[in-house]
């Protein structure tokens, strides 16, 4: 098994360029790492069913012939994935890459980096050369993820490379109707600079679950379009809340503030706590124009009405689902599945005799079971023993990133060692 590897919160040019590959390598298969970015995890909601995507739990490492990494050369870029990196039976760990100034640590064995705006255009490249032909749905992820990783080709490190594959897809059929869909204005070169500091300097909080972050940025003059900026930031960092300031001097000896806001929590108004200081906008964005100001006094200020008005957020008791649908470990696969038709439930808890939990089981689980003859096999052999649980105490905001980290549809809650309810707050 030939298995294709996205990082984490794999974006569309490592999506692109693992697509592309699995032309270059029929009967591979693509293994998203661990989450995606919005737009990506919107997109796959649609067209998953057009790709070579398969479960990381439904891999068998007994199995795996070779790994090829796309869009990062760094081990804990993969997350759990990068077990397989040691498999001593492999024949080969394949990176394609574009970015020259990381320092990658994944024992390759073949390594191909490139000086190029995505990694896509390096996977389009050698397709061409081999003259394979795409489908819509191929060539259309493919310029998504050259366009979204060059800006669509107004970056500084776009090239002229990524100007032809770009024309090569369209050629293919791409469909530009759905790249405007997924496809944002990005940043120029110097908001794409201050980005990179801003990832930096980041400093953040949490209050009540929620991530609050804040970050001071020192420039020589006014930069246009730091609202961009910051919704990038929220976008990039998964931030609940946050304050981007912006300082630079006059003329005069003082200097000007610019503050901008960017808040996901229902129930802030930053409209209202920036007002007071002169500034003001929608209750989820404003902005604030100040001189001759301290700017950490403002930053307090704002923090702290910040933490005063958020409002407490809901936890699992207030969401889970109870009595929980459970089987036992001895309940064979054809049983279990005839308990999900039954009730309709996209996994089950599996429990001994004293009511302690000792795994899950999912549909998936169950699909892939029933697929390969194992009918009458127990659930113990399938099941998902290695879970992640939460309380009942546990917070909303909690349970979300518990969830997008280990890609999890549902969570068990358990109350005294016994589970109480099931959590799935979508």
């Amino acid at each position: 098994m030939d298995l294709i590897l996205c990082h984490t919160t794999a974006d569309f040019d490592s999506l692109g360029a693992a697509v592309g590959l699995t032309r270059l390598l029929p009967g591979s298969k693509i293994v998203l790492s661990g989450g995606t970015h919005p737009p990506v995890r919107d997109f796959l909601a649609l067209h998953r069913d057009e790709y070579q995507l398969i479960e990381r739990r439904s891999v068998n490492p007994k199995k795996i012939r070779s790994l090829i990494v796309v869009d990062t050369q760094q081990r804990d870029r993969i997350g759990k994935t990068a077990e397989w990196l040691d498999l001593p039976h492999l024949n080969k760990i394949i990176i394609y890459d574009h970015h020259q100034e990381q320092q990658g640590d994944i024992p390759a064995t073949e390594i191909h980096i490139s000086p190029v705006g995505a990694t896509t255009t390096l996977i389009v490249e050698q397709l061409q050369k081999q003259q394979i032909s795409l489908t819509t749905a191929e060539a259309t992820v493919m310029a998504l993820g050259i366009h979204v990783d060059t800006g669509s080709l107004t970056f500084d490190y776009a090239t002229p490379r990524d100007a032809l594959a770009l024309a090569w897809l369209m050629q293919q059929g791409a469909s530009l109707s759905v790249v405007s869909q997924y496809v944002d204005p990005g940043l120029s070169p110097q908001l794409q600079q201050l980005l990179k500091v801003s990832l930096e300097k980041l400093q953040h909080t949490y209050v009540r679950g929620y991530k609050i972050a804040w970050v001071h940025l020192k420039t020589d003059s006014f930069v246009p379009g730091l609202s961009s900026l910051a919704s990038q930031l929220v976008e990039l960092t998964e931030i609940d809340t946050l304050l981007l300031f912006n300082e630079y001097p006059l003329a005069e000896g003082e200097s000007r503030l610019i503050v901008i806001g960017r808040a996901q929590i229902q129930g802030i108004n930053l409209n209202e706590l920036f007002q007071p200081l002169g500034g003001g906008g929608h209750s989820q964005a404003a902005s604030l124009n100040l001189r001759g100001v301290d700017s950490d006094e403002i930053l307090n200020q704002l923090l702290e009405g910040i933490k005063t008005t958020i409002p407490h957020p809901p936890i699992a008791r207030d969401l889970m689902s109870s009595p929980v649908r459970t089987i036992r470990p001895e309940t064979t696969i054809a049983e279990a599945q005839r308990t999900l038709l039954r009730y309709g439930h996209s996994g089950l808890c599996v429990v001994d005799a004293q009511g302690q939990l000792r795994g899950i089981i999912s549909r998936r689980d169950l699909d892939i079971a029933l697929h390969h003859g194992f009918s009458h096999a127990p659930v113990k052999g399938y099941m998902t023993i290695n879970m992640r649980t939460i309380t009942p105490d546990t917070t909303l905001p909690e349970i979300e990133s518990v969830m997008v980290t280990y890609d999890i549809g549902r969570l068990p809650v358990l109350e005294n060692g016994a589970v109480g309810g099931n959590c799935h707050p979508y």
